[in-house]
């Protein structure tokens, strides 16, 4: 259900950020972005008693590692996303983000030693199809 809420707003994302590139330098609707998911990730954290700094305090240095490294690459994704949208459609930008999922695949499989099965690596190749097919 969350994985389908997810899809269900990051497609109304793409829309949304489009519009608001309209006449906007990008860096500057990343930075207004950026501040708006720290407003209201700061809420949900209050509001669910889940802002617990301690509990990274206790956990070692790793954590802060990759929380940092995932930070970098988000901003660096949603840096290029919002170039991307200022200068192309919609529909030619949005497939071609989407393949975060293969790459998220991929990247599992060899960070992670997570197994690819089959109906994945199928489903892989689809959108991978899907993105060509949408580009052409």
């Amino acid at each position: 259900m969350w994985a389908l809420l997810a899809a269900g707003f990051a497609g109304a994302t793409a829309i949304l950020a489009k519009k608001g590139v309209d006449n906007v330098p990008p860096n500057t609707a990343l930075v207004i972005r950026v501040a708006f998911v720290l407003i209201f990730s700061l809420g949900l954290a209050f509001a669910t008693k889940q802002l617990d700094i301690t509990s990274l305090s206790k956990s070692n240095k790793s954590n802060w590692i990759f929380l940092l490294l995932s930070a970098v690459a988000t901003w660096l994704s949603w840096t290029c996303y919002f170039r991307a949208l200022q200068s192309g459609t919609v529909v030619k930008v949005a497939p071609i983000d989407k393949l975060s999922f293969v790459v998220a695949m991929l990247l599992g499989a060899l960070f992670l030693k997570e197994k690819i099965d089959l109906k994945p690596a199928a489903g892989a190749t689809l959108i991978v199809c899907g993105v060509l097919l949408t580009l052409t």
